[in-house]
């Protein structure tokens, strides 16, 4: 059964497309950090950053460069695989042999949705390797210690804190005010105190404050208090120190947290909703990439490996421009921001379509 499922020209064709694939993998990331360091050397040696913090940065941003470049290596390897196999005549072998169109390419597409698999684990893994990366970059151990000055924050589970001063050194707070929007089950509270303190066992003790309790629109219970353990306040004094976090350090379901806390304070999420559905849907381009380069490159021997070239950086230039003028648009909330991170691959599914159902079986 496994002889007549998998077949010698699969393993071929397989391997052909791996071979192309994985040099496209290793040199992508390459090309990526040489343009980087290039561009940003001066600012990097004005920053004082070692060698050694430097290349660690560039190790940190491997899973996040692999997951914005693996549609892009799919299509290099669609359209120079499928190049070579129809300017050696081996697709009209194929043909001749009775092996349409569709089961010709179909280890490719087998492929593409491995590499679909791969990417959306480097959709996962890359976040926290941002996050380090931009403290290296940034120099955050060197400032870690440093004070925040009237800030608001903005808790996973809808909180929002407005600290006029953080010390992270003496881990306190001053004039700090907690604000908790009720349900229809429970009340909301609003919390303010004079001081607070954090220990590793405690967390954070607030002093001197005021503790309202509000049912409804109309009432406000208000009661004093000289010092009140908050269980709720988890964070430590440096993840309040922490400036907002970028999409791209958040996994979904953190990203899905922190969307949710900034629409419970009021905030406009649009732009984060469209980063978030990103997640899904650069990984998902990789099998639809596959299906719109496999016919496309049919036509590659009329200009050979240049030709193939062209298809790739003009089909990868016109979807990098397309995922910004949607995250645009659905930042805008002019359509939905989940629809508008899927519109890229709407399309060029939609042309993928039309060229297989074109393509001479």
């Amino acid at each position: 059964m496994s002889t007549r499922l998998i077949t010698p020209l699969d393993k071929y064709i397989a391997g052909e497309f791996t071979r192309i694939f994985s040099v496209t993998i290793m040199g992508f990331p390459v090309l990526v950090f040489v343009i980087d360091l290039v561009d940003n050397l001066r600012k990097y040696q004005e920053k004082g950053l070692t060698a050694k913090a430097l290349a660690l940065s560039y190790l940190y941003w491997i899973p996040d460069t692999l997951f914005m470049i693996m549609p892009a290596a799919v299509l290099f390897a669609t359209v120079f695989s499928i190049g070579t196999f129809t300017r050696y005549s081996e697709i009209t072998a194929a043909k001749a042999s009775g092996i349409s169109f569709y089961r010709f390419i179909a280890p490719i597409v087998v492929m593409a949705t491995f590499a679909m698999g791969l990417d959306l684990v480097f959709s996962e893994v890359a976040p926290p390797a941002n996050a380090e990366r931009l403290k290296l970059l940034a120099g955050t151990s060197s400032n870690a210690m440093d004070d925040r000055y009237n800030f608001a924050f903005a808790s996973d589970e809808g909180r929002v804190y407005r600290v006029y001063t953080l010390s992270v050194r003496e881990k306190t707070l001053n004039d700090v005010e907690i604000e908790e929007r009720g349900g229809p089950r429970r009340p909301g509270l609003l919390i303010s105190a004079k001081r607070g303190h954090w220990t590793a066992q405690r967390g954070w003790t607030l002093q001197s404050g005021v503790l309202h309790v509000i049912p409804n629109e109309t009432a406000d219970l208000a009661f004093s208090f000289d010092s009140l353990v908050d269980r709720r306040l988890k964070e430590t004094p440096q993840e309040l120190r922490a400036t907002e976090r970028d999409p791209a350090e958040m996994r979904f379901a953190e990203l899905t947290r922190f969307i949710k806390a900034l629409e419970r304070s009021g905030a406009d999420v649009n732009t984060l909703k469209v980063e978030r559905m990103l997640k899904i849907a650069i990984p998902v381009t990789c099998l639809i990439i596959a299906l719109f380069g496999a016919p496309l490159a049919t036509s590659s021997q009329r200009g050979g490996a240049a030709y193939g070239i062209a298809i790739s950086l003009a089909t990868t230039v016109f979807f990098l421009v397309l995922i910004q003028l949607t995250k645009a648009i659905g930042g805008k909330g002019l359509i939905s921001p989940d629809m508008a991170a899927w519109i890229p691959n709407l399309l060029v599914g939609s042309f993928a379509i039309i060229l297989l159902a074109r393509v001479r079986t």
